[in-house]
């Protein structure tokens, strides 16, 4: 972007996550960077990293993700487009629900298992 131009995420606003972590109201939602039927590595792990850096660059401070992404598979690229993280980003996750295979979701609720994916 050229200097001074403005990022586009800013001019949706902002709102505080649990009241006191401020986030733009336009997020970026991870589980499209995986595999078909959301199973695995993309076909192209570069062009998911270059993704995920624009994504930043464009001012999204809020990414979203879960570890049944993949599984286990977007925590990884976003770490290696992205890490050493920059100031203010939030990646948020869930938990609950585990991938047997492609297009598949199991609930898991147990509290050890709740509890992993929040880590």
């Amino acid at each position: 972007m050229m200097s001074g131009t403005p990022n586009p995420a800013h001019a949706t606003g902002q709102y505080l996550i649990g009241g006191d972590l401020p986030v733009y109201r336009l997020g970026f939602g991870t589980m499209q960077l995986t595999g078909p039927g959301h199973w695995y590595h993309p076909a192209d792990p570069n062009a998911a990293k270059r993704l995920l850096r624009r994504v930043v660059e464009l001012g999204i401070n809020h990414l979203d993700t879960a570890d049944a992404y993949g599984p286990e598979t977007v925590e990884h690229l976003i770490r290696k487009a992205l890490h050493p993280y920059p100031p203010g980003l939030v990646i948020a996750t869930k938990g609950g629900l585990t991938r047997p295979g492609p297009n598949r979701w199991e609930p898991v609720g147990r509290p050890p298992t709740c509890g992993s994916a929040s880590r």
